[in-house]
């Protein structure tokens, strides 16, 4: 397993561009469960990022003399703003209608999935219509690789960046610790004059946009187009990948590298062993039982001791 994530370069590279999507994924759990919003959701908002970024490539490519970087920056907007809707959609319902943010973002994952079907198999599916599948995006417009016998690509930075910025935001400005106060007290929040229910509309939307561009750069790093099967589960798999960061930024792009190189040296495990693909697993749930375990040991405070 440990030669298959770090062996050789294209074991590095496989574990790269798997922590891409799961850091990602991760940083958006970081910031909706430090304003208490427990959203579920990733996965659903990962995968409506990336519909829409679609439609965004489909309409530009039709505009002549659009440079393809521009077309690539419009693409990732364009899923960051349909991870946001997505994840606004549940936040509304919880500020406004009182349903809980588990129980609608579970289920707005499996809308999402309908709609992912829907798209391909429709406005958005290749020209033949033989398929359901999207069109394939041109070179161009692809993010940059650094290797052309590797899949590694420049999303590598970007995730970089973003983490530097969550941590930069929930830590170094007023409104991210207004968000992280909402989370800790929401009745202290309002005691204090804030407004608990705006900022925890805006750590949906920037949940969810976080989501929403992990699918945006597994569209324009690795897939090229969508599918089916574009769902991949990295959007529930953010969730451990965010606790067993502790909900730091910075602790989660550790985590996430620990998960992408469990799954990059589970695919080659599964070369040698039927029980590669299924071991990491157990391995990821043995992994955030015993940090669960270790923090509420170390949280819990001895009994006072009565005096002789």
């Amino acid at each position: 397993m440990s030669h298959g994530a770090f062996g050789d370069k294209f074991g590095w590279s496989r574990t790269a561009v798997k922590s891409i999507p799961l850091l990602l994924t991760g940083l958006g759990m970081v910031v909706a469960w430090r304003a208490g919003m427990y959203n579920i959701g990733g996965e659903g908002q990962f995968v409506v990022g990336g519909v829409l970024g679609c439609v965004v490539a489909k309409a530009m490519l039709k505009a002549a003399s659009l440079p393809p970087f521009l077309v690539t920056i419009g693409i990732l907007a364009g899923c960051a703003v349909g991870g946001a809707v997505w994840a606004y959609l549940a936040g509304w319902l919880y500020v406004k209608r009182g349903v809980e943010v588990v129980i609608s973002t579970i289920l707005l994952n499996f809308v999402a999935l309908q709609l992912l079907g829907w798209a391909v198999s429709g406005p958005l599916q290749e020209g033949k219509g033989q398929l359901p599948l999207t069109d394939l995006l041109p070179d161009a417009v692809m993010l940059p690789r650094f290797d052309r016998q590797t899949d590694l690509h420049a999303g590598v930075f970007l995730a970089i960046v973003m983490a530097f910025i969550v941590w930069g935001f929930l830590y170094f400005t007023k409104a991210g610790f207004r968000l992280r106060v909402v989370g800790d007290n929401a009745q202290v929040a309002r005691a204090n004059r804030i407004d608990a229910k705006r900022m925890q509309l805006v750590a949906m939307l920037i949940s969810g946009a976080l989501c929403g561009l992990a699918g945006g750069v597994e569209y324009t790093g690795t897939a090229g187009q969508l599918g089916s099967g574009f769902s991949q589960q990295w959007g529930f798999i953010g969730i451990p990948v965010a606790l067993l960061g502790g909900l730091h930024p910075l602790l989660v792009m550790l985590s996430a590298g620990y998960f992408g190189a469990l799954f990059a040296g589970s695919e080659n495990l599964a070369r040698f062993t039927p029980a590669g693909t299924t071991l990491i697993y157990v391995i990821q749930a043995a992994a955030v039982l015993g940090f669960v375990g270790v923090r509420a040991l170390m949280r819990r405070k001895p009994l006072p001791t009565e005096a002789a």
